[in-house]
């Protein structure tokens, strides 16, 4: 008995004649991603801070991932998420920028204006079911006083005086803000280094996904200062107190 001539099978089974036309090309999976972004207003401009480690999946890949990047004179995006869409989203500005400068109007893009432009281009994408993958902070210099905005790949955007995405928002937000809101015309740059650096070591003891290297961006009215990677120094012992963590004979 033929069993292959049966209904409507047919057999050998035929590829689709488009299969190869017209291929998915949406990032449905970040595949090598980036966690926290930190960023807080201080009386002199704006700080950010970003570990330099994309994993691949559950393996610490890339340690020497630059996730802040520099956009114009007075403006930092900084990015958790998919490195992909993120590399993405800084061609498309420095696209921007170099077609405002050969306008050569006297105007340039502030970073209220990278902010808006983001939000519309994640809120477009949202929209075609092709999101980028990213959470963005954008900090800035502008009018005198610094810019501190986020921006989520479904289009949310807000201002704040303290930002964390990635699970820093869960573990770094609230040492974040009981050090900074209220403060932020009178917090010195020393001590907006040092509540970054607690953060940091909080995320490098908690996250499975960070490093104990980061970069360090500052914005104030004298331009864009990057530095590092910076190291943090993890501090293990607290779990010998804790039993068998600590007993190793």
């Amino acid at each position: 008995m033929d069993h292959f001539s049966q209904g409507n099978i047919n057999y050998p089974p035929q590829p689709r004649s488009d299969a190869f036309s017209d291929p998915t090309t949406q990032t449905l999976t970040p595949i090598v991603v980036g966690s926290s972004v930190l960023a807080i207003k201080y009386k002199d401009g704006v700080m950010l801070a970003a570990d330099t480690l994309a994993s691949f999946g559950a393996l610490a890949r890339f340690r020497d991932c630059e996730r802040l990047y520099r956009v114009g004179d007075f403006t930092v995006l900084g990015a958790s998420g998919d490195i992909s869409d993120f590399q993405y989203t800084t061609h498309l500005l420095d696209t921007l920028v170099v077609e405002e400068y050969y306008t050569n109007d006297g105007h340039v893009l502030k970073p209220p204006n990278i902010y808006e432009y983001l939000s519309r281009l994640t809120y477009g994408r949202r929209n075609k079911f092709d999101p980028l993958l990213n959470s963005y902070v954008i900090g800035g210099f502008d009018g005198g006083e610094g810019f501190l905005g986020y921006v989520g790949h479904l289009g949310t955007s807000y201002q704040s005086s303290t930002i964390a995405t990635g699970i820093g928002a869960h573990i770094a937000q609230p040492i974040l803000r009981k050090v900074v809101e209220g403060r932020e015309n009178t917090i010195t740059e020393e001590e907006a280094i040092q509540v970054l650096e607690d953060c940091e070591k909080v995320l490098y003891c908690r996250d499975g996904r960070s490093l104990n290297y980061y970069q360090r961006a500052k914005i104030t009215a004298q331009g864009v200062e990057i530095s590092g990677p910076h190291k943090v120094e993890g501090d293990w012992q607290y779990g010998v107190k804790f039993g068998k963590y600590g007993n190793f004979k």
